[in-house]
């Protein structure tokens, strides 16, 4: 009877404790017109959004500030876009409307926003805007849901077959490879914008002739405009596309004011036999006012070819920057750089070789190099004595010590270029700073008349002296 007696207080106590606990919880729904909503955001807002494409998700919290549970009566997106769609996700669930969401006191959940865009029939980007509506206690609010949308022009993996001219009424979107054949000139006009969607690639065995301006560019990128983070868009990740690939018989390649970026293999060149020991028949690349950036593995490969850059940034690799492998190499006025943002680069920013053939002939690689900057987190150039190299760095910047000698002439050893890159905040730049060791320090007599304008139209000329690299440098207030 005793132990009976004690469970029985055993039991009473628990549902006591049990009743207190459950006391301090305040589970009945608050039905007050003056306890509503709040939200993190007033406005979900997507980037520039590829028509008949989807997007990345973003989110909105909804908090819920009374000690009571809330009970939402309605979340629906209003459809008042007749060309656009915002879909949601709400705990989970998919869908466009919901009733009776309940939120516990002191309490919020996640809503999840899509976008999908019909074609919007224009060439510039549309705006397109909605709202996202709640109804809680008979109060009605509302989020504002907008994206612009860009009609594009699809390519999916067609082969250019004769002489071809992309105009830049519209972004061109490229899936899989597009193949431009040995007889074929492939002509890009000012402005063009080619967005190239995961793994996604240009063979060329013709030629490329891209005539951007330094007024309107021309872009190859992956086709992701939106952002990863915050104010983090996806310019940072590289690795988006596949690459730019100039294979044989390619020759004639001229490509201006073009800005390559998010690549896994960047831009290769190579051309079977026609270099031997340095001696080339023809130009097989030529890159005039350039940026080659942000790569997966290397900015710029040529194999045994004639390859010239004038006024041309490589910059940001996982691996070399560039890498040159018998032929001729012609750099003037160029920057190479290297602050590879997600890992320590696995090798120098320039690295130059011979080649052997499989008949055990050398091909000689002759570079010469002038008026540029080496620079980064990564070393300058490949180890070894240049010797028996012809590679010449001539009134060139390096990071690391040296002296001069008959491959290294008049270079700045220990220099540093005081880029405006940033690299912690993901910011890269490299035009020069005020206290910059590259300024004034070319030779005018080694820049050529093709390189007297920098990408951004200055006249490298203008102030007497020429600053060494890609750019023009111009005096910067703020860094006072």
């Amino acid at each position: 009877m005793n132990k009976m007696r004690k469970l029985l207080w055993t039991i009473s106590a628990v549902i006591s404790l049990m009743a207190m606990f459950s006391s301090c919880i305040e589970d009945g729904f608050t039905t007050s017109s003056s306890d509503y909503l709040a939200f993190n955001k007033d406005t979900i807002a997507f980037d520039t959004v590829i028509t008949l494409q989807g997007t990345a998700t973003k989110q909105m919290v909804v908090y819920n500030r009374s000690k009571k549970q809330i009970n939402i009566s309605s979340i629906k997106v209003a459809g008042l876009a007749s060309k656009g769609h915002f879909h949601l996700n709400v705990d989970g669930v998919r869908g466009d409307e919901f009733q009776n969401v309940e939120i516990r006191g002191n309490d919020s959940i996640f809503i999840f926003v899509e976008a999908y865009l019909d074609e919007m029939e224009q060439n510039e980007p549309t705006l397109i805007e909605d709202r996202l509506e709640f109804v809680t206690n008979g109060v009605n609010q509302k989020v504002l849901l907008s994206a612009w949308g860009q009609d594009v022009i699809r390519i999916n993996g067609d082969t250019v077959l004769r002489n071809t001219r992309l105009t830049a009424e519209k972004p061109y979107l490229i899936y899989d490879t597009m193949f431009v054949s040995q007889r074929a000139t492939l002509t890009l006009d000012p402005g063009v914008t080619l967005l190239f969607h995961d793994k996604a690639a240009i063979r060329c065995a013709g030629r490329m002739l891209a005539n951007g301006t330094a007024e309107e560019p021309i872009t190859f990128r992956g086709d992701r405009l939106d952002r990863i983070v915050g104010e983090t868009s996806f310019d940072v990740m590289s690795g988006q596309w596949g690459g730019i690939i100039f294979t044989p018989p390619t020759m004639g390649n001229v490509l201006k004011h073009v800005v390559m970026k998010g690549s896994t293999i960047g831009m290769h060149c190579s051309v079977d036999n026609d270099v031997v020991n340095g001696d080339t028949v023809n130009c097989a690349l030529k890159l005039i006012n350039c940026v080659l950036t942000n790569s997966a593995t290397t900015c710029l490969v040529t194999q045994t070819c004639l390859v010239e850059a004038i006024g041309t940034e490589f910059s940001d690799a996982a691996e070399e920057v560039v890498y040159f492998a018998g032929g001729k190499v012609k750099m003037s006025q160029c920057t190479f750089a290297n602050n590879y943002l997600f890992v320590a680069p696995k090798y120098p920013i320039l690295n130059v070789f011979d080649v052997k053939y499989s008949n055990g002939a050398i091909g000689k690689l002759k570079a010469y190099f002038d008026n540029c900057i080496i620079y980064g987190i990564a070393p300058d150039i490949n180890e070894g004595v240049l010797d028996d190299f012809d590679v010449y760095l001539r009134y060139c910047l390096l990071k690391s010590g040296g002296k001069d000698d008959s491959h290294f002439i008049n270079c700045i050893w220990e220099g540093d270029p005081m880029f405006l890159t940033v690299r912690d905040d993901h910011y890269f730049d490299y035009r020069l700073g005020n206290e910059s060791d590259a300024i004034g320090k070319g030779n005018p007599a080694l820049c050529p008349e093709e390189a007297r304008y920098d990408r951004y139209g200055y006249d490298r000329f203008s102030g007497g002296a020429v600053d060494l690299g890609a750019y023009v440098w111009k005096y910067i207030p703020d860094e006072e």
